[in-house]
């Protein structure tokens, strides 16, 4: 695979952007769905119905804000699953520039939390993982999963290349292309510390994905003033150029945006290579049956906000 460095109209897309939707408390319980099938990553978890998160406080809307949370009150057997909440958009995207403010997300040990989209038929519709990483990390993932024929070009990034080959679904292989961020404010506890913080990520077709973060005390005033300009945010934490190696109207199409917590599963509940190496000294089994391990795993939601 050939590495070329983007040209200016990846590098800089010169729009104007208008927003189209805003998603702020009871709007998402309104506009979102609640996914209640078995978690596709294997996690400890029973997705819960809107009737039963809502009657067991693990979604509470507060104002404009929705704090969408793990059960923390039950204590659990060995071989049961503990309650938590994955909730998706009913309206579907195949573009545009995403602004999400989370005040607080999960930070514990076990925890697997994501906001990221994704399209039909996984992995052909393809996949955006936004904001992801397990355990008490303080650095986020940032990841494209596709079918066949997906592959990143260098870029401008402030971002670790983990791996360039968007294939995902192959032989138990779901890596895909990723970026880690450096910044410790990007994850868990440290963005916690950081009174959290906005994460955008601008998808166009021509041009591909490019993803900020921003801590609280960061956040650039053409984002507060609703009228954001990407361009002149400087160089994203993470970047994946559409081009020859990416078609990028071919591979993401359709996509639900999503926000998830898991426990354990494919990733976080690899005890050798997670647990331990994020400074977790329990097993899976131990985390999901004590509840006191997930008062911290709240997604606290000030608002998405989409732009065209």
């Amino acid at each position: 695979m050939s590495f070329r460095p983007m040209s200016s109209r990846q590098a800089a897309t010169n729009k104007t952007w208008t927003q189209v939707d805003m998603y702020q408390g009871q709007s998402f319980l309104d506009q979102w769905q609640f996914f209640t099938d078995p978690d596709p990553t294997h996690g400890l978890v029973n997705y819960t119905n809107k009737a039963d998160a809502v009657s067991k406080k693990l979604a509470i809307v507060n104002g404009t804000t929705l704090t969408l949370a793990v059960d923390d009150f039950t204590p659990l057997s060995a071989g049961q699953y503990r309650d938590s909440v994955r909730i998706s958009s009913t309206k579907t995207y195949n573009s545009g520039l995403f602004i999400a403010d989370f005040a607080a997300m999960p930070a514990s040990c076990g925890v697997w939390p994501a906001w990221w989209s994704v399209g039909p038929n996984w992995p052909a519709g393809g996949e955006i993982d936004v904001l992801e990483g397990v355990d008490i990390t303080s650095t986020n993932k940032m990841t494209l999963h596709t079918n066949d024929g997906c592959t990143m070009d260098a870029a401008p990034q402030l971002g670790t290349v983990d791996s360039t080959n968007c294939l995902s679904g192959v032989n138990g292989d779901n890596t895909g292309c990723g970026v880690t961020d450096p910044d410790p404010t990007s994850f868990g506890k440290g963005f916690n510390d950081a009174q959290g913080g906005v994460f955008a990520h601008e998808w166009l077709p021509a041009s591909g994905v490019r993803i900020w973060h921003f801590a609280r005390d960061k956040i650039p005033a053409d984002i507060t003033s609703g009228k954001p300009d990407p361009d002149s945010w400087g160089t994203p934490a993470g970047a994946f150029p559409a081009g020859p190696n990416c078609d990028f109207s071919q591979h993401f199409t359709e996509h639900v945006l999503t926000i998830d917590t898991t426990i354990c599963g494919d990733w976080a509940g690899n005890d050798a290579a997670s647990l331990t190496s994020s400074g977790c000294s329990a097993t899976c089994a131990d985390l999901v049956a004590d509840p006191t391990n997930f008062v911290a795993a709240k997604w606290l939601i000030n608002y998405i906000a989409v732009y065209n």
